[in-house]
């Protein structure tokens, strides 16, 4: 691969500057020990290891418009640097937060004066979700004719947050939070580099530590560079020479979960939740509401989950499950948080260990389309009330049949439609109280029937 050629654009040489690089000492860790190859990328091999699709499309400088996607810390700002750092085209590196339609404007124009120069444009949008509409189609027509190759970096669902048409004319790459032994690798060697890391402090960090400040980390290379830094810093001032749990606790008080009450985790963890429940498995469920409750998640969120869980995932096999759900729900509203944890914690493993049945779920989705199938089939005439004479003398109420003057409190009448009569809807499970329930109804339908 040719080096990239030199750029009279500021711009250019400035994100060069800190993508390749030259970093100022004072800088945080994690930003002097930012990858200066893609061989030191650590955590990504799937998406850009060697004899990957997109790295051979990398080392043939055709990589195509990509949108990088992932939490944060998982190095989406760094490959877009290393990809900048390897093309041949001129790079142009804009925030979403900052800019505006007008410093898009400028960049399309000067792409354009590169074009006439033979040159090609990378247009590097980092946090792209925060363009809005207008701001992303004023990108599109330029995309869409090759003007500019877009590269965006998101911690949100590109499929919600950009528009559909560009999104057709990118790559989305998907870049996972990094893994113990990645994050591992990200903390050893910012002890062991005496240039840009921390070997200069003669600090080393004992097995235990590291694996608190792995644990803490959450994924994210930035959050544990920066705690190990300030780590190692406390411990040298006091003359230490290795960072202990203590330490790595007193730079992590207060971890942040990676949580957005509106973005991908929410609908992530509450999906392992109601999963989690409804595959009965109670460890599972009561971590994933602490998860969610620990992030400051809405307690009558999830208290809501439970009360459809408890309707829709065991019904009738256990009717006592949609009142421990109400019930939480009604404790956690009136005792509120921190300790409202306590009665959805409750609810969660109730219902987690109840029998599960869907039959409520099945017999309202078979009925719903028998509705939408027949809009207008009259109600028969002996189920009709008859509050006036007209309504009488049309057989309105005729030969209807008093359920509870029938042996059984059954009577034997048809209740539905005439195009629907016979139909059945509900078929109950087998598990928990659904037995018996399947035993009484078999009974009660022969009775219908008149048999």
């Amino acid at each position: 691969m040719t080096d990239r050629p030199s750029s009279q654009d500021d711009l250019f040489g400035a994100v060069h500057e800190e993508g390749g690089r030259h970093v100022e000492p004072s800088a945080p860790l994690a930003a002097r020990m930012r990858p200066r190859s893609l061989d030191e990328l650590v955590g990504q091999d799937a998406v850009i290891g060697p004899g990957s699709v997109l790295r051979e499309a990398v080392e043939a400088d055709q990589q195509p418009s990509l949108i990088l996607w992932g939490p944060p810390g998982s190095g989406k700002t760094t490959l877009a640097m290393l990809l900048a750092s390897r093309t041949k085209a001129s790079f142009e590196h804009v925030s979403a937060v900052s800019a505006g339609v007008s410093d898009l404007r400028q960049i399309v124009a000067r792409a354009g004066e590169r074009r006439r120069l033979g040159r090609r444009t990378v247009l590097f949008i980092d946090e792209i979700h925060r363009f809005n509409k207008g701001q992303q189609d004023a990108v599109l027509p330029y995309v869409e004719s090759g003007l500019v190759q877009l590269l965006g970096a998101t911690t949100e669902n590109p499929s919600f947050e950009v528009n559909a048409a560009l999104l057709s004319r990118a790559r989305v790459v998907r870049l996972e939070a990094l893994d113990a032994e990645a994050l591992r690798t990200v903390v050893r060697r910012a002890l062991a580099d005496p240039e840009r890391g921390l070997a200069g402090r003669g600090v080393g960090i004992d097995a235990a530590a590291e694996a608190r400040l792995v644990g803490l980390a959450g994924g994210d290379a930035r959050v544990a560079l920066d705690a190990l830094e300030l780590a190692v810093v406390a411990v040298s001032r006091r003359g230490g020479a290795t960072v202990e749990v203590t330490d790595v606790e007193g730079a992590l008080q207060s971890p942040a979960l990676l949580y957005d009450k509106a973005g991908d985790q929410h609908y992530w963890l509450i999906s392992a939740f109601i999963k989690s429940v409804r595959g009965s498995d109670p460890d599972a469920a009561i971590y994933w509401m602490a998860r969610m409750l620990e992030a400051g998640e809405d307690p009558l969120f999830v208290a809501r989950r439970l009360v459809v869980l408890a309707a829709e995932d065991i019904g009738l096999a256990d009717p006592r499950a949609l009142s421990v759900a109400v019930a939480a729900q009604q404790a956690a509203h009136f005792v509120g948080m921190p300790e409202g944890y306590l009665p959805l914690a409750e609810a969660t493993l109730y219902l987690a260990m109840a029998p599960k049945s869907n039959s409520a779920l099945r017999a309202y989705s078979a009925a719903r389309q028998d509705v939408l199938d027949t809009l207008h089939e009259p109600v028969p005439l002996h189920l009709r009330n008859a509050v006036t004479g007209l309504g009488k003398a049309m057989g309105f109420g005729a030969g209807y049949r008093y359920a509870h003057d029938e042996a059984g409190g059954v009577a034997e009448q048809q209740h539905l439609p005439d195009r629907l009569a016979g139909r059945t809807y509900y078929e109950p499970g087998e598990r928990g109280a659904e037995a018996a329930i399947a035993v009484r109804l078999a009974e009660i339908r022969r009775r219908l029937r008149g048999e």
